[in-house]
């Protein structure tokens, strides 16, 4: 399990590992009680909402890179930009998308991470 965060940075740094580690309960464990996960078309509510679904998508795929392209943040929120690479555990195909993460927390978790991926320009 990825120990408890405070800042936008440890928390982005330790969401990447538990990506790349396809550590669910890590991830999960960054957010706030009710925190929201958020890609597009689908959302979970609360961490073991967002744990299951992490769960299921590891399950599926397994996260080979993530390159971080850019942060800005302003206290507790940032808007993050990084690169994903990911294999499908069926198929061995793998693909990329961009992602631009919106990242809200408060008493350092996660209240909000909103994610607008972009898998077409690459």
């Amino acid at each position: 399990m990825i120990p408890f965060s405070t800042t936008v940075e440890d928390v982005l740094e330790a969401a990447q590992r538990a990506w790349l580690m396809s550590d669910a309960a890590g991830f999960a464990g960054l957010f706030d009680e009710i925190g929201e996960f958020m890609v597009p078309g689908s959302r979970w509510i609360g961490q073991e909402d967002i744990r299951l679904a992490f769960q299921e998508y590891s399950d599926a795929y397994e996260v080979l890179q993530i390159e971080v392209l850019q942060v800005i943040h302003s206290g507790d929120r940032a808007a993050v930009e990084w690169r994903w690479t990911d294999r499908e555990r069926a198929t061995g195909n793998t693909s990329e998308a961009e992602d631009a993460i919106f990242i809200e927390m408060l008493g350092g978790r996660i209240t909000r991470w909103r994610e607008y991926i972009d898998n077409g320009s690459l």
